[in-house]
């Protein structure tokens, strides 16, 4: 099976027309004028949720402003293509659609510092320079960042089902950092999207041990990890040859660990696949894990 770029590896034409079906019955839904990219269809989701937020609390002026707002209104939160959101964690909201905390874009969200926009740029254009710029464009355009880390402390970040298009993460001061993590869950984002596309449902029931977790996870979890890790490795192993300093050692070590975890994995993973109906799907997947172990 022959490797794909990354570029190749996500262009997927089921996803863009998934994309825009939801975003044209979020906005009937809400009765408003959104548009048709990927960033329309993320900042859908959060109006959607809003708008739920806003009834349950019977808030009238931000159902309002939910069901009236647009990409349009949102310019000044942006770093073009994306919004770059540093939400305070009082703000972070917990309900049923999530386990972890999550924020909504709402009428008195406030611009993330100059100085985390800059640092969100620098990620982007690294991601980009190594083949990731389409990934994050199309499904990481709203970028939340949470904790300032120092490299040495644990990093956490996440996506949420209900919030496509969204990533929430810590982050230090090294762009390349900040990029690996965002193609990380920009991943997830996709493998979403994709699975929501061609209409496919994975088994609850039929699971495989996940060395990223140490336990038995589900066919989705399994494969969200193989998918998400994939290309994780493959932005390190290009980002490390022009990198110094302190990052260079740490994207090493998450090579050595990675190399560990997949060649634990890579015996379940034809497996698990055979659950993933698409072949569009199946076949990406395929060829990102095994670029991986064929260059560990």
């Amino acid at each position: 099976m022959s490797a794909l770029s990354p570029e190749a590896l996500v262009t997927l034409d089921g996803i863009t027309d998934h994309q825009r079906l939801r975003t044209r019955r979020i906005a009937s839904v809400l009765g408003n004028r959104l548009g048709s990219s990927a960033l329309d269809y993320t900042v859908a989701h959060h109006l959607l949720e809003g708008a739920e937020h806003a009834a349950r609390a019977r808030d009238a002026d931000r159902l309002n402003w939910c069901r009236n707002a647009t990409v349009r209104d949102l310019t000044h939160l942006s770093a073009d293509p994306h919004i770059v959101l540093s939400p305070r964690p009082v703000d972070l909201l917990r309900s049923e659609i999530s386990e972890t905390a999550y924020y909504l874009v709402g009428p008195d969200t406030s611009p993330a510092p100059p100085e985390a926009r800059d640092l969100v740029r620098a990620a982007l254009a690294s991601a980009t320079e190594h083949g990731f710029g389409t990934l994050l464009t199309q499904h990481a355009p709203v970028i939340c960042l949470l904790n300032r880390r120092r490299l040495d402390e644990t990093l956490h970040s996440w996506a949420l089902t209900r919030l496509p298009g969204t990533v929430f993460t810590d982050y230090t001061a090294h762009p390349e950092i900040l990029a690996r993590d965002l193609v990380h869950e920009a991943a997830h984002n996709w493998l979403n999207d994709a699975l929501a596309a061609y209409d496919i449902s994975l088994p609850a029931e039929v699971t495989f041990f996940s060395p990223w977790r140490g336990t038995r996870r589900s066919v989705f979890g399994f494969l969200h990890a193989c998918w998400a890790f994939s290309l994780t490795v493959q932005y390190a192993r290009e980002a490390r040859r022009s990198t110094t300093g302190a990052v260079l050692p740490l994207l090493d070590a998450h090579l050595r660990q990675q190399a560990v975890q997949f060649a634990a994995a890579a015996e379940c993973l034809d497996q698990a696949l055979l659950y993933v109906s698409a072949n569009e799907i199946r076949d990406r997947i395929g060829r990102a894990v095994g670029k991986v172990v064929s260059l560990a």
